[in-house]
């Protein structure tokens, strides 16, 4: 984190001193709300995890004391039975011996009060048992409940999602083969562009094909309004060697993702809101530098989608 925060320093220092006090603060407020959106995202990301595990571990722990309570119920079942039995035995004998001798019959009748008392507090423990049993059974039928509804969300979102990638993997299907990939993972779809569909070297200006590759994009994003939509720009380890509007290649991958922003708002069924423009720089590869292949899987745009999870936050807070 220090490490992070020193970098960002030094990059903001950098930028301070080659662009104007004006651009400089409007770049260090674009740092700030994209670093504010991405600490929400994985803080909301963290919260619904850790939601659902604590309802799993809850839905167990309830599960354990149910079938406790059933193992004590059963027990005292049969303790109840088996002192019912000796008290109707005794009743018999009791029966029996009235009509030999009054010692004999003070002595059961004794023996008697004493079954019947403890016949009652054997039906008084089974009878709190019982409630115990019916609020645990209805504590986890609750939980159960809870945990099938979180899931079936969960499961709507992927299912959302998967058609969602499958709506952009038919609609980008003339690009295969130059650069682009579409793949789902963690709940999220990922498009991903590498640059030679979109731009040239060192420039963020979009290319004809890379402009009709992100429209085509951007048609199936305009029938999805409840889907958050996340561009990041990344570079290669190479150092920027132009020289002019940019300080670098993190600035270079922020103005490259700003630049696709800027071709999907021409859609007006997106909802401005749900967009994010991040520059990530060379500090996300996804192959090593060391080649050329390599470097050019690295210098790309990934336009990650996350479906937003209002419904799934009011199900934990009402709960």
């Amino acid at each position: 984190m220090i490490k992070k925060s020193v970098l960002a320093l030094f990059t903001l220092t950098i930028l301070a001193s080659c662009v104007s006090p004006k651009v400089y603060k409007e770049l260090e407020a674009k740092y700030a709300d994209l670093k504010q959106e991405n600490k929400k995202l994985s803080t909301e990301n963290e919260d619904l995890l850790n939601a659902k595990n604590t309802a799993e571990n809850e839905l167990n722990q309830i599960q354990a004391a149910y079938d406790e309570a059933v193992t004590d119920r059963d027990k005292l079942q049969a303790d109840y039975n088996a002192t019912k039995s000796k008290y109707d035995n005794l009743k018999a004998s009791y029966n029996a011996l009235e009509k030999n001798s009054s010692a004999s019959i003070a002595a059961n009748s004794r023996k008697n009060r004493e079954l019947l008392a403890q016949l009652e507090a054997k039906e008084q423990a089974l009878t709190n048992e019982n409630a115990r049993l019916e609020k645990l059974k209805k504590e986890l039928e609750e939980r159960s409940n809870r945990v099938a509804e979180l899931e079936n969300v969960i499961a709507s979102k992927d299912a959302a999602m998967t058609a969602l990638k499958d709506a952009i993997s038919k609609a980008l299907t003339d690009f295969e083969g130059k650069g682009l990939t579409v793949e789902q993972r963690d709940g999220k779809v990922y498009v991903s562009m590498e640059n030679k569909l979109l731009f040239s070297s060192g420039s963020w200006a979009v290319g004809t094909e890379g402009k009709r590759a992100v429209k085509q994009l951007g048609s199936v994003l305009g029938n999805n309004p409840d889907i958050a939509v996340l561009i990041e720009g990344h570079t290669d380890n190479e150092p920027y060697k132009g020289s002019g509007q940019l300080s670098g290649n993190w600035d270079l991958s922020t103005k490259r993702a700003t630049a696709i922003v800027n071709i999907l708002r021409e859609n007006t069924s997106i909802v401005p809101e749900n967009l994010t423009a991040a520059g990530r720089g060379e500090f996300a590869p996804i192959a090593s530098n060391d080649t050329a292949a390599g470097k050019a899987k690295n210098r790309r745009i990934e336009v990650i989608l996350t479906p937003k999870l209002d419904e799934l936050s009011k199900l934990l807070n009402d709960n």
